[in-house]
């Protein structure tokens, strides 16, 4: 990679996190082309260069941070012998990214998010199949063993990730859930919902 390379991703890195700090401090109206050039320090010829638009910017944080959580999750799952350690350790491993990353959980979480995820649903989908493709697999064995219900693949996922999502949103938005009691809870309970 060229130094001139180099330079460009690392402004956009930089643009990256000054956004999610910008986001996280003002939330989605106050994440403005000005906001995200004065906590950046970078120009704002810069950040149309990078991302094309604030839209452009926060599209390119919400998947940054998408891919973050899915490698968690599926590092989780590979370090699990069973489909029922799998289960609490998806669980644990959610709970604990959005308690260790609170604003990219709210971004995650965001009217935004729902917004990009109902309108470009099929090429998330397919952006994501890489990384969505070893969960697949992964339930699929699961299922092969005997271990998980043998549902469709896509309810599956909300059966495990659903409720953990919903107390993640809560979480973020009141407050008033407790991620310890919710991590040692909820995998049995999701548990019985996808076994056989």
């Amino acid at each position: 990679m060229s130094p001139k390379q180099q330079r460009g991703e690392a402004t956009a890195e930089t643009l990256l996190d000054a956004a999610l700090r910008v986001y996280a401090e003002a939330g989605e109206q106050g994440l403005t082309v000005g906001a995200v050039t004065r906590a950046s320090g970078v120009s704002l010829g810069s950040l149309y260069h990078h991302f094309g638009s604030v839209d452009g910017l926060m599209n390119a944080l919400l998947m940054r941070w998408l891919e973050r959580l899915l490698g968690e999750l599926l590092a989780a799952l590979e370090r699990s012998g069973t489909a029922r350690t799998g289960v609490r350790a998806v669980v644990r491993a959610y709970l604990g990214f959005v308690r260790e990353h609170p604003a990219a959980g709210m971004l995650l979480h965001s009217a935004h998010a729902d917004r990009v995820g109902m309108a470009q649903a099929r090429q998330l989908r397919d952006a994501q199949e890489a990384r969505l493709s070893p969960l697949a697999d992964w339930l699929a064995r699961r299922v092969e063993k005997g271990e998980i219900a043998p549902l469709p693949p896509a309810v599956l996922e909300a059966l495990v990730l659903g409720p953990v999502i919903g107390v993640a949103r809560r979480w973020l938005a009141v407050g008033d859930v407790d991620l310890d009691e919710a991590a040692r809870v909820l995998p049995e309970r999701i548990w019985r919902s996808i076994t056989t």
